[in-house]
């Protein structure tokens, strides 16, 4: 929850559109300053105060605590023209909600953390625990000294600065460690936590919190392991609500992830025993659903020590294989302002970028600096799938970019076509040709409609010919990918023509040539007007249906809400 405080009406005003455009997110505080803050402060994730950054300061200070547990606080001024991200700018997450109440507000954010300045990731912006000298190791970054990344264990960081290599550190510098292992950290050095444990937990009924949470720390502590890389408990399904099993999940912040009976029976582990076969169905419960998804087991089956009476909970643990990430990702047509949020995150996101040249020239700027860049010409999309597979193999954050949205004739089929179930494949939605052609147009997509792709390099033309004519004899609205080349000019006059057998000359075709480009360009035609010689590669035909119509010099198709047909019968009448 977002607390919401202001003093004066000017403040009130902001706070007001803040709170009904975040109605959801957002509690207002009332009554005095300093009352309504100290109560937002300690109930609430983050705040946002419509003070002077001065005052908010003095009445901050008695109220801190910890980087780690105060809540982000954003300030912003009287006139709505800045939003500060003042306290918790990356714990607190306050650097992100300047961003956002500026986007709400039309002010401007204000961030003044050292490594979103220099647009380095922060330590602790990766998404993993870290520990140790955060603030000392940064500051070695962010000057620029050589600085040792000790990796034990493979996973998918952002780019680094180039100050940063991976080697073993020398006596006295600057190191970052990403390890599982508990380690003895002196100044100069942090560890990074991915989340490669898997602990198996089996559980009698009725077995405690502090029975279940203690065994499970014992084990990790007395293995060298830290709680910090868990990513998950596992167990059998029968005990998917066994309160010790979720309260201690709860308390390390982890999810439970279950595993039906039969599935676990069929995982061979080291210590099966007859006990969990008789009550749950399976003859091992920890070993087997830590082991369920494979991995190494590093700590076999454990049992629970309770002075004076039996057992009631077994742990294992499992380290799992390291996991890549790619992200395919839609840059949209072209314009700066219809690349999604999403999109921009994914970009940041990737130490390794894949993509034809001319689109990374598109985006090279948004890159970090330290950014691998693996570009290729037209051609080239299968050896860039699997270029951008074999990277995320290697446990680097790949991000594989396409026009448009990735999965629409662009890169995600030929790379999910490549890759196995040993990476995380995230796919980026963009928005089409298609989309942004018919958005400059009217509204032709108004109906049901359908993208065919006129290029035979990769279909048969007697594949595309035999999709033109259902779509023709169904009524459907076509939009034509690849319409016409210098080498292939006869495919959209055939298609024209098979549509023509169903619809009136004069139905509209709207053509739509770098939609969303500086270069656009979009004119209205019909299907026995249209010149095919103004068709290129880099043009988008959109073809109506039998009720498509030109209306005010936009093409527009009708939904056939019954209300419309309503008003049309008045308007003839």
């Amino acid at each position: 929850m977002i607390g919401l405080i202001s003093a004066t009406a000017a403040g009130g005003a902001a706070r007001d559109r803040l709170a009904t455009t975040w109605s959801s997110r957002t509690r207002v505080y009332e009554g005095p300053v300093r009352e309504a803050l100290e109560r937002a402060f300690g109930e609430c994730e983050q705040v946002v105060c419509f003070l002077a950054t001065g005052a908010v300061v003095r009445l901050l200070a008695p109220l801190l605590r910890g980087k780690d547990v105060d809540p982000g606080v954003v300030c912003v001024d009287e006139a709505g023209r800045f939003a500060v991200a003042l306290l918790g700018g990356h714990e607190g997450g306050a650097n992100t909600l300047a961003q956002e109440v500026g986007d709400v507000l039309g002010a401007t954010p204000v961030v003044t953390t050292a490594t979103d300045s220099v647009d380095v990731p922060g330590l602790d912006t990766l998404g993993i625990p870290v520990e140790g000298d955060v603030a000392g190791v940064t500051r070695a970054v962010l000057d620029g000294e050589q600085v040792a990344l000790h990796a034990e264990l493979s996973y998918p960081l952002p780019a680094l600065p180039s100050n940063v290599t991976p080697r073993q550190g020398q006596q006295g510098q600057p190191v970052i460690r990403v390890t599982d292992r508990e380690l003895e950290l002196g100044p100069g050095e942090v560890v990074l936590r991915p989340p490669s444990l898997v602990v198996g937990v089996g559980a009698s009924k009725g077995a405690s919190t502090e029975e279940v949470l203690g065994l499970v720390k014992d084990t990790l502590r007395d293995a060298g392991l830290s709680p910090a890389s868990i990513a998950a408990l596992a167990t059998v399904d029968a005990k998917a609500d066994e309160p010790g099993i979720v309260e201690t999940a709860a308390r390390l912040r982890v999810p439970v992830v279950t595993y039906a009976a039969d599935e676990l029976a069929g995982v061979d582990v080291p210590n099966p025993s007859d006990a969990p076969l008789a009550a749950v169905g399976t003859p091992s419960v920890a070993e087997a659903a830590a082991l369920r998804d494979g991995g190494e087991l590093l700590v076999p089956k454990r049992k629970s020590a309770p002075e004076g009476r039996a057992p009631m909970a077994t742990c294992a643990v499992v380290r799992r294989a390291p996991r890549g990430r790619l992200a395919v990702v839609g840059l949209g047509p072209g314009a700066r302002d219809l690349l999604t949020p999403r999109a921009r995150d994914e970009l940041r996101r990737a130490s390794v970028l894949v993509g034809l040249d001319q689109y990374v020239d598109q985006i090279r700027d948004l890159l970090r600096p330290g950014t691998k860049l693996i570009e290729s010409g037209l051609g080239a999309e299968e050896e860039r799938a699997r270029t951008a597979v074999l990277e995320a193999q290697k446990g680097q954050a790949v991000a594989l970019i396409g026009s448009g949205d990735a999965g629409v004739y662009a890169m995600a089929s030929p790379a999910l076509a490549e890759a196995s179930d040993d990476i995380d494949v995230i796919g980026v939605p963009g928005v089409t040709a298609a989309l942004a052609a018919a958005a400059i147009l009217g509204a032709p997509l108004g109906h049901d409609h359908v993208s065919i792709s006129l290029s035979d390099l990769h279909t048969p033309w007697e594949v595309i010919e035999r999709r033109v004519r259902a779509a023709a004899e169904a009524d459907i609205i076509v939009t034509f990918y690849n319409p016409r080349s210098r080498g292939r000019d006869w495919q959209l006059p055939k298609a024209l023509s098979i549509l023509a057998e169903h619809r009136e000359p004069t139905t509209p075709v709207g053509v739509v040539r770098n939609a969303s480009r500086p270069d656009e360009s979009a004119r209205l035609s019909t299907i026995g007007e249209l010149d095919p010689a103004i068709v290129d590669m880099m043009t988008v035909v959109t073809v109506g249906n039998t009720a498509t119509r030109e209306i005010a010099g936009r093409m527009v198709t009708p939904r056939g809400y019954r209300w419309q047909h309503s008003d049309q019968s008045e308007v003839t009448k």
